[in-house]
């Protein structure tokens, strides 16, 4: 519904867990900080920000939309060493204060299919988990964690 991320808004922290190799089983994970500044917009059926990653040289951004007729909501991501808008978005919803969307795309040459999920969420903490599956959903491989601290 419109509104579902209007908890984002604000100043966070961000402690960022990458795997460094996908779909080769690894659990070796490359950790490191963001910050990051989320906006509402649309009186809450938008939400845009904008993470800084310092020790990895980059620049994140999210945009996202909440479509009335479908309600649903689509995730676009931009990154600042591609400078474009990533297609195609991420599409769900929450339920019972979990959301989740998904996208068919590629990745490294492969289809995949995408999986954000946004968890635990409070006045002062979140999670986002990014997840691919190259069985159509039958299997799962997170491989980006991000848990957020509300900051100032």
């Amino acid at each position: 519904m419109s509104g579902d991320f209007d908890f984002l808004a604000g100043r966070w922290d961000v402690a960022n867990r990458r795997l460094t190799r996908r779909y080769v089983g690894s659990d070796d994970w490359d950790e490191f900080p963001a910050t990051m500044v989320a906006h509402r917009f649309f009186d809450g059926a938008g939400s845009f920000d904008e993470m800084i990653c310092p020790t990895k040289g980059f620049s994140g951004s999210s945009l996202r939309i909440f479509d009335p007729a479908t309600e649903q909501w689509s995730i676009y991501w931009m990154h600042s060493r591609r400078g474009r808008l990533e297609v195609p978005p991420v599409v769900g919803g929450f339920t019972d204060g979990v959301g989740t969307f998904y996208a068919d795309d590629t990745d490294e040459g492969r289809p995949i299919r995408c999986r954000f999920v946004w968890s635990g969420i409070t006045a002062t903490s979140c999670r986002w988990e990014q997840a691919f599956s190259t069985d159509d959903g039958t299997t799962w491989e997170t491989n980006w964690v991000m848990d957020f601290t509300r900051t100032g």
